[in-house]
């Protein structure tokens, strides 16, 4: 290896180290801060203390955390599980019946994108009311269904899905329906691994309109419990770094189990 080519090697290692450690030292702090007192947190102290059990007593004492997890279990499985379905139904379609008109909606679709969702909260707000469906879960669970991202990413990731494989099933007497769960989905898990990913964080993470839905605190979701945690005049911060490390586990764990196919699925393979 030549003078230039070893400096390179050494630089992008260099970058890389430094990129992991403001990566992991946020996860870090936190649970360092999950060990020490509010006070202790709020001086700076970065090495591991001894009040860990207190916090997690607090914050169970404080919060029907249990509950809170359970009920963002229930919304993001089930937001998790029909989006997936609902929009690789959609972008096989876009791809299968290619035509001006689908085109149209695509595109359209894509638009809806672009619009901030503060400005669709209000519009919401109106229909779940008219629906009696506030203080519901299903208020939740209904406009995360049909994600556009979702769609556009399960369109894109089906560009190189053979179609010819299509037609041959057909020719073989199979159907739609049998075509898309048969051959369709068991050739596109890895984009079905990274779509649910994706759903399963946005969904489980979702704040803002699960706070204007939800009116009572026994269907509240987590990050809204934790949320309630951090409100107070004097907030233990102590209390409230158990709460955000409970909150995040799920996301960690579900990422490390599908890393490999999350990154077939985001390079858009077809296996």
């Amino acid at each position: 290896m030549n003078k230039k080519r070893r400096v390179n090697y050494t630089f992008k290692h260099l970058l890389m180290i430094v990129a992991s450690i403001l990566s992991v030292f946020p996860f870090l702090w936190m649970i360092i801060s999950a060990t020490n007192t509010s006070a202790q947190i709020s001086m700076g102290k970065m090495t591991f203390g001894s009040n860990l059990t207190a916090n997690i007593r607090n914050a169970f004492e404080s919060a029907d955390i249990g509950r809170a997890f359970l009920n963002s279990a229930y919304v993001s499985v089930m937001i998790t599980v029909l989006s997936i379905l609902i929009c690789s139904a959609a972008g096989y379609a876009f791809i299968v019946y290619r035509s001006k008109a689908t085109e149209i909606v695509f595109m359209i679709l894509i638009a809806s994108m672009m619009v901030p969702f503060a400005a669709k909260l209000i519009p919401l707000y109106r229909i779940f009311a008219n629906l009696h469906l506030l203080n519901n879960y299903w208020a939740i669970i209904l406009p995360a269904i049909g994600a556009p991202f979702l769609v556009f990413f399960f369109r894109q990731n089906s560009e190189n899905f053979p179609i010819e494989t299509i037609q041959a099933a057909r020719v073989d007497g199979c159907s739609e329906i049998g075509i898309f769960f048969r051959i369709y989905m068991p050739m596109m898990r890895s984009t079905y691994a990274a779509a649910a990913i994706f759903s399963f964080m946005a969904a489980w993470n979702n704040y803002m309109w699960p706070l204007v839905a939800l009116q009572s605190e026994s269907k509240y979701t987590l990050p809204l419990m934790v949320s309630n945690l951090a409100g107070g005049f004097a907030p233990d911060y102590g209390m409230v770094m158990v709460g955000i490390i409970i909150s995040t586990l799920p996301t960690i764990v579900i990422f490390f189990v599908l890393q490999k196919s999350f990154v077939e699925g985001i390079l858009g393979s077809v296996k």
